[in-house]
């Protein structure tokens, strides 16, 4: 296995950090001298680049939060002329403003080059074809996957999303070993091998590679189970690069190893800003160390996981992501995740993996229903099981109690990227 690392995956953890350190002083006086956002926050802090003298310095300098993005939209944050910049992508802006990222020639190889590392850990070898099902367009999915896939020596076919029909069609006529896509997507996909009558374990397909949203190990048991796969997670947002920014391996599947010498991860409390040691949950926190049209110093990511040593490789892990700090409901004082509830409703018998959290107000007080699809066939009185034994187990395991429908199979709200888990109507209620 060595002999297939490149040279950045055989650094020892003291060359590791030297490089950290040249790349991390290097970019702060980048930013410091080409962006006015950064130039004004760092003085207001009363810092420059050169207090950056060790790694741990950077905990001295400010956070850079999505907001601040929007604020510049739209290249208020780049680092670069505009005429270097070869690429521009955006997230949907949804919310507000889209947050806009800009890729320089060297940032397009470096982004091509971690996302081929990462396929390699997950098992993609020179030769495999590789179904891509994430969303093309601005959306960094599809092409980040597309382009990695190729420097690595695949053979990329770009289904992106939807025509949901087709993509199976298409694995069962292309026979490509590996499929990068959301897990939420996979299980749509699943659904349609079914209804096809199609054995999904039949297909070409050995590695699943998930990324985009949170999954649980109860979702990775299910997808390897029913489509007789190895599943790994990716992990990458815009803002820093895209995907590509760590890897599960597949030989170990424990955890995700940050390419750390293109990403300075650090964990830190989501209230105080307090960076906490390896070992501690908390919101993951990153700084590039190679980008030239849009660095980032300290991007919070709202990502909570752990740092943890490496395994398969000697970068440090990042623990599976099992939520985000703005996806959290506080509901009658206690704090929920939807990753809680699809742990619970992947091992209840009876109903499919889809489900959809509803927040209402019932008076003074925030209520929370959870919606999940009966399995095809299931009786009145296995839906009723079913609903009884998900309100116990959240009650239970999270401690507040939830109100549970059991909707017809295919009832509710599917998507070809990431699936929206809550719905919030307490505004309309």
């Amino acid at each position: 296995m060595t002999a297939l690392l490149d040279a950045g995956e055989r650094l020892g953890r003291g060359e590791l950090e030297a490089l950290q350190l040249e790349r991390l002083r290097a970019t702060l006086r980048h930013v410091y001298e080409n962006v006015g956002f950064y130039r004004a926050s760092f003085d207001k802090a009363g810092l420059r680049p050169e207090d950056c003298r060790t790694l741990s310095d950077l905990s001295r300098f400010p956070f850079t939060v999505k907001a601040d993005l929007r604020d510049n939209y739209p290249f208020g944050m780049f680092a670069v002329p505009e005429d270097r910049v070869r690429r521009i992508h955006a997230s949907s802006g949804t919310t507000g403003r889209p947050t806009v990222v800009g890729y320089t020639d060297r940032d397009l190889d470096t982004w091509a080059d971690v996302v081929a590392r990462s396929i390699r850990a997950a098992g993609g070898r020179p030769g495999h074809k590789v179904h891509v099902a994430y969303g093309y367009g601005l959306f960094t999915g599809g092409l980040g996957a597309h382009y990695g896939a190729e420097r690595l020596g695949c053979t990329v076919v770009p289904a992106s999303g939807g025509m949901t029909a087709r993509q199976v069609q298409l694995i069962q006529d292309f026979r490509p070993e590996i499929i990068m896509i959301t897990p939420s997507y996979m299980l749509t996909l699943l659904d349609e091998f079914e209804r096809q009558g199609v054995d999904p374990r039949t297909t070409s397909l050995k590695v699943g590679i998930f990324g985009a949203e949170p999954w649980t190990e109860q979702m990775r048991g299910e997808i390897e189970e029913r489509f007789a796969i190895d599943a790994v997670d990716i992990y990458g947002l815009s803002e820093v690069m895209g995907p590509g920014v760590a890897q599960e391996c597949v030989e170990t599947k424990d955890g995700l190893h940050i390419w750390e010498d293109h990403f300075y991860p650090e964990v830190v409390d989501p209230f105080t800003g307090e960076v906490l040691p390896d070992g501690e949950e908390g919101e993951l926190v990153f700084t590039s160390l190679t980008k030239e049209a849009m660095p980032v110093i300290r991007y919070r990511t709202r990502d909570l996981t752990r740092l943890l040593p490496g395994t398969a490789r000697a970068f440090r892990r990042m623990e599976k992501v099992t939520g985000r700090s703005d996806d959290m409901v506080i509901l009658r004082g206690v704090n929920l995740f939807p990753t809680q509830i699809e742990e619970i409703v992947l091992r209840t018998p009876g109903v499919a993996p889809h489900f959809q959290l509803r927040l209402t107000r019932k008076g003074r007080m925030d209520a929370l229903t959870v919606r999940a699809e009966a399995r095809a066939g299931a009786t009145a009185g296995e839906r009723e099981a079913a609903a009884l034994s998900i309100a116990a187990a959240v009650k239970d395991g999270v401690g507040v109690s939830v109100g549970v429908e059991i909707v017809d199979p295919e009832t509710l709200e599917r998507s070809v990227g990431k699936i929206r888990r809550i719905v919030d109507l307490r505004e309309a209620t």
